[in-house]
């Protein structure tokens, strides 16, 4: 995989309109592959249900209805692997040119079950700024409009007012932005919606 051609749009993305997209960051088959572990990972009872706050042990289903599962490096299944590996590549990257002292990621899949969304939020705690980079990667299969889901993105107006970007759950498309700056939502999908979430963390 050539890094420029597939890390420098995201940080192309970032510096010009708040965040960036890169399409291609899986293949077809390195997501039908990743998708295939998590739904085999939640089969196996593996999965709960997303909370909200620092401590994650608030569960609020009108707030956000995803289930997660934290991928632990160490016990990774290779389909877990080679995404976990092309994401330390592109931290290596961002350090190497953009200066930010990246120094790990925490990643969790998340899975949305028909009907259920995320409501605005900004990924960082008030009591946590190591969080640096969101980036979220899409392991959905022929994904349409009418399917829902779409990540929206809260941006300020050249006129001082606000404007809302909606990006598609794509599979093998990764979406980056600061984690501090963009608030966010996930639109309610209408088909089960399948991802890889993470942040790229300083020390």
């Amino acid at each position: 995989m050539e890094e420029n051609a597939i890390f420098e749009p995201l940080i192309d993305g970032i510096l010009t309109k708040g965040y960036g997209i890169a399409d291609g960051f899986l293949s077809a088959g390195e997501v039908t592959a990743l998708a295939q572990q998590l739904r085999d990972r939640r089969a196996g009872g593996q999965f709960k249900a997303a909370a909200i706050g620092n401590q994650q042990v608030t569960i609020e289903k009108q707030i956000r209805g995803d289930e997660i599962l934290w991928l632990d490096e160490a016990n990774a299944a290779p389909a877990e692997k080679v995404y976990l590996d092309r994401i330390n590549e592109f931290i290596q990257y961002v350090n190497r040119t953009c200066y930010l002292g990246l120094q790990d990621a925490e990643v969790h899949y998340a899975l949305y079950p028909p009907g259920t969304f995320y409501k605005r939020h900004l990924d960082r705690f008030k009591t946590d700024s190591r969080r640096k980079l969101s980036v979220i990667c899409y392991l959905n299969t022929d994904w349409q409009e009418a399917d829902g889901g779409q990540l929206a993105i809260y941006l300020p107006g050249e006129d001082g007012t606000e404007r809302v970007d909606t990006v598609m759950p794509v599979g093998g498309r990764l979406v980056c932005f600061e984690s501090d700056r963009l608030e966010h939502e996930v639109l309610p999908a209408n088909r089960e919606r399948l991802s890889v979430t993470g942040w790229l963390r300083t020390r």
